[in-house]
């Protein structure tokens, strides 16, 4: 018995097609730096509690009650030290990256914006917040994407072509 679906098992069979890619290169690398810090759930922004499953605790849930300090402290971190030193340590090799951003992370954080946009890095939005789209009504999700690239484009100066 055989149940359809719309789901693509097959693929290109053992016939794969060649990308051609400059120099005959065999792999191709997209290196990703996370730009998310400042719209992780947070107290702070009237959430009813501050994201967890991004720290120490992994999907372990908080009984923290309130704001999470620990919590933020690790999110502040990379906004603060740690995307800097990604940052440095790429441009050192004169290698590009994709910003896979958050536009309220990006509002929050105008320097990284900014030197995103000057060394010409893509970015990949990440949506305007941390959410799950797959919970919006269709009108609520189109008008955050529509959100997410206005604020991406006037943050970093150049409008986001993934998602």
């Amino acid at each position: 018995m055989t149940t359809a679906t719309s789901r693509d098992f097959i693929g290109y069979g053992p016939n794969p097609p060649d990308p051609k890619w400059p120099g005959g290169a065999r792999l191709a690398l997209n290196f990703v730096v996370n730009v998310e810090e400042g719209s992780e759930l947070s107290i702070l922004d009237g959430d009813d509690h501050s994201e967890s499953s991004l720290t120490e605790l992994g999907t372990q849930k908080s009984e923290v009650s309130g704001r999470d300090l620990g919590a933020e402290s690790m999110f502040e971190y990379g906004a603060r030290v740690g995307v800097w030193r990604v940052f440095r340590t790429f441009a050192e090799r004169q290698v590009p990256l994709t910003a896979f951003a958050c536009a309220l992370a990006l509002e929050r954080n105008p320097a990284v914006a900014t030197e995103i946009g000057n060394r010409g890095y893509d970015v990949c939005a990440h949506g305007w917040r941390w959410e799950k789209h797959f919970e919006l009504d269709a009108a609520s999700e189109r008008e955050r994407i529509r959100s997410a690239v206005a604020s991406i484009e006037n943050t970093v100066g150049a409008r986001p072509y993934g998602w």
